[in-house]
């Protein structure tokens, strides 16, 4: 199971680290140098979460990042899910 986020899609991303040593000219140094590049992964805060879809009336199970979650939460939750693509549309039910 890769860390993907289920709603914006975010995963882990590579780059790199550089480590410095010296103090800055403007603390009255001669000037940062560097002496090590390495590289490394970025990872997404990916969560498991049970939410609650209102217009369902059921719980959808994901993996979401918790950026995602902040959008579930300002948005709401069906909403959200729509537009990613993880539910279908709820027909509306004839009034008998």
């Amino acid at each position: 199971m890769s860390r993907v986020c289920q709603i914006t899609g975010a995963g882990t991303r590579s780059g790199g680290t550089i480590a410095r040593r010296g103090l800055p000219k403007k603390k009255g140094g001669v000037g940062l140098k560097t002496t090590g590049r390495a590289k490394r992964t970025y990872k997404v805060n990916v969560q498991k979460k049970r939410i609650w879809v209102p217009e369902m009336q059921d719980f959808v199970l994901l993996r979401v990042s918790t950026r995602a979650l902040r959008t579930i939460t300002k948005n709401g939750a069906y909403p959200t899910l729509l537009k990613a693509g993880v539910i279908k549309p709820v027909k509306a039910k004839a009034k008998a």
